[in-house]
């Protein structure tokens, strides 16, 4: 294949499951559900899903974690135009700023880079990230129109997920159907067009419900980084017998988004540009997903979760070369990038198919009262990895100098049990064990062909202790792990020995609400070990070395007020994030990790009466760097490293109410259209600029 030419992707035929094939796939799914014995779910029950915390308060009290959940309500209020957006307001974590719609994930926790994957990321109990062991995480960022909630869980109940639970997990709730037809649309500044219709109906009887959410978005962008973007998603489910409900999900993204890893000079930066500074690097992706959920209510006692899973990903980044020996250029007296007319398109296809299998048992065990939870998932994943060499002439098509395929197999069984020590004290230990098998088989060089496996073993034990209805004191210390990629693992076919990257992780913490005061502080540390990086001496590219140290608190308050006036606030204090030994190249002991802010705060001040909901919301971020060398002045050779400055950014939104059926909302973000380093790559990310929106929702 290396001697042909290729498409925008050149996926594995035999490999990848034929796209033509999926839509009838999802009917002949959906028309099952029709066909089942038909009996009344039961009242208020939802299509069955994974959660990883729970709506109830009681739910929340289980966890002996620091927990941040996003509610529907939240989500109106905030009126995000991406998840990221959501996410900035939990307490603990970080968003590197890139461009307003997030196609890239761009999440830190805690003080792990925000340019880094260590932290799980679901959708209804499911992995998004296209490759867990086989490829980067961030590829796909979840579309929050189609969301009604957010639930972030940190601490001891995290060892109940993996890989990658170093930060915590994730989990993005979708809409649940309701019977009528809802159209909204919003406008906004960059010529931001969006649209989105919801579908639901219902059986006369209650039995079964099916619905769909699809949303159309179009925008020039910010800087002229423009994207066209549509989500679709079909869900459906009903009860089926007396205690059983299953339920089924599919959905189509698309995104060509005229994004890159470019970003402006310092001068071009400092004089305000707002040019994009790649204007014809394109980041396109599409991805498929479809998941069948069944839940088994077995006894008042017992509960079985099962969800099986399949998602097909491709995503195909084109991108310009650099003139040879002059890469850069003056234009207008600013330092610009010079392009030559070669292109290369960097492009990956991924597939995962797993399953996931919960159950859990109350008990009068050992004497007192339990509830346990075992659990078994098992995950097949690859990814075709290619490399096409094409010109401006034909930007989409050339030689083929690179494809392999990685696959991955991976078996985690886990079990927990809480003990109910008393009516105030709750003990949980559990234990999680994940294997997995790496496989590298380069098309081009079959020397590159190799193999690794490895086995985790990732104990944990969690505490919660009632001191009273207002108040509740919780902690617990648990192992998580970050599996090294494909190419980490095997280099020129040679098993590089690696152990997955481990974190020892211990938090304590206070929660409550007294009468309209609500609150919740957690101190932690993350005690990362084993971290990949670069040999310095041997036979092997990659060694277990190196390691980093987290340390820090996270504070949430609240108050609501009987006249309809409302505050939220938190802050995250991180004063050690380091590098615990030196790593050579600069990178020295006690250098802070990048993308690591010793302090991210968001205030929220809002007013809600009758019809009328709205707020006024501020982030600020505490400078941070770039580069594990500490750089104060910009490094501009490779990955840009350098110190970026603090920034704060306010945004005011609202929503009215005009009747039952009609609502209208708008907002303004960064109200104070503060200029400020979004991020560094190869150049500077300039972070969003102000903007107007203005939309309307309408329900038939």
């Amino acid at each position: 294949m290396s001697a042909s030419t290729c498409p925008s992707r050149c996926p594995d035929p035999g490999a990848l499951f034929s796209l033509r094939s999926l839509p009838c796939a999802v009917a002949a799914a959906l028309g099952t559900l029709a066909l089942l014995p038909a009996t009344t779910m039961a009242e208020g029950q939802l299509l069955p899903r994974i959660e990883v915390v729970g709506s109830a308060e009681e739910d929340k009290a289980r966890q002996p974690g620091a927990v941040g959940v996003v509610t529907e309500e939240d989500l109106e209020l905030w009126q995000p135009l991406s998840t990221e957006d959501a996410l900035r307001h939990v307490p603990g974590v970080h968003i590197k700023r890139e461009e307003e719609s997030a196609v890239v994930a761009n999440i830190g926790i805690r003080g792990l880079s925000a340019s880094d994957y260590k932290t799980l990321i679901l959708e209804d109990g499911v992995p998004v990230a296209p490759g867990l062991f086989v490829g980067n995480g961030r590829y796909f960022n979840p579309r929050i129109q189609r969301m009604e909630g957010i639930e972030v869980l940190k601490g001891p109940a995290a060892v109940r997920y993996g890989p990658n639970t170093v930060g915590g997990v994730i989990n993005y709730l979708t809409k649940t159907p309701e019977d009528g037809v809802v159209v909204s649309g919003r406008v906004g500044s960059h010529n931001l067009r969006e649209s989105t219709v919801e579908l639901g109906g219902s059986a006369p009887s209650g039995d079964a419900i099916i619905g769909a959410v699809v949303t159309w978005a179009e925008s020039d962008g910010f800087m002229d980084k423009g994207y066209r973007m549509s989500d679709v998603m079909v869900k459906g489910g009903m009860a089926v017998g007396e205690d059983q409900w299953i339920g089924v999900k599919f959905s189509h993204y698309n995104n060509d988004a005229n994004i890159s890893y470019r970003g402006l000079f310092p001068d071009a930066y400092e004089a305000g540009a707002k040019f994009n500074p790649a204007p014809d690097d394109y980041f396109l992706t599409e991805r498929q997903a479809f998941d069948v959920n069944h839940e088994w209510q077995i006894s008042d006692a017992a509960r079985l979760n099962t969800v099986l899973y399949w998602s097909q990903m491709y995503r195909d980044y084109w991108r310009f070369g650099l003139v040879g020996g002059s890469p850069t250029t003056v234009i207008d007296g600013l330092t610009q990038w010079n392009y030559s007319d070669s292109v290369t398109g960097n492009n990956r296809a991924f597939e995962r198919v797993g399953m996931d299998s919960r159950l859990r048992v109350d008990h009068g065990g050992f004497g007192m009262r339990n509830e346990a939870e075992i659990g078994l998932r098992y995950m097949d994943e690859s990814m075709i990895d290619t490399r096409v060499r094409a010109t401006r002439e034909q930007p989409r098509h050339g030689l083929v100098d690179r494809n392999e395929k990685q696959t991955a197999q991976s078996l985690a069984v886990f079990a927990e049990n809480r003990f109910f020590v008393n009516d105030r004290l709750a003990i949980t230990p559990g234990l999680r064990v994940e294997t997995y098998e790496q496989r590298r088989d380069d098309r081009v060089n079959n020397a590159n062909d190799g193999k690794s496996s490895n086995t985790e073993l990732l104990p944990g034990v969690g505490a919660t202790f009632q001191l009273n209805p207002q108040v509740q004191f919780y902690g617990g210390i648990y192992r998580a792990f970050a599996p090294p990629l494909n190419n980490q693992s095997i280099v020129t076919g040679v098993d590089q020995k690696l152990d997955a990257e481990r974190s020892t992780n211990v938090e304590v913490g206070v929660r409550g609400r007294q009468g309209n005061l609500r609150y919740e502080v957690t101190a932690f540390q993350m005690d990362f070990s084993n971290q990949v990086t670069p040999a310095v001496s041997g036979d092997l590219a990659n060694a277990n070395a190196g390691s980093t140290l987290h340390r820090g608190l996270e504070f949430m308050l609240g108050y609501d007020w009987a006249n309809g006036v409302f505050v939220d606030a938190n802050l995250t204090y991180i004063p050690t994030s380091e590098y615990r030994e030196d790593r050579g190249n600069g990178v020295d002991k006690g250098n802070r990790l990048p993308y690591s802010p010793e302090l991210v705060a968001n205030l929220s001040v809002g007013y809600i009466s009758g019809p009328l909901k709205t707020a006024l919301s501020g982030n600020y971020v505490s400078e941070q760097y770039g580069d594990g060398q500490n750089s104060v002045d910009f490094v501009q050779t490779g990955v840009w490293g350098g110190r970026m400055p603090s920034y704060y950014t306010f945004d005011l939104t609202g929503i009215y109410d005009v009747n039952a059926r009609l609502s209208v909302f708008g907002a303004v973000k960064n109200l104070t259209d503060e200029r400020y380093i979004g991020g560094l790559r190869q150049g500077i990310y300039v972070g969003p600029e102000r903007s107007f929106e203005a939309g309307a929702r309408y329900r038939f």
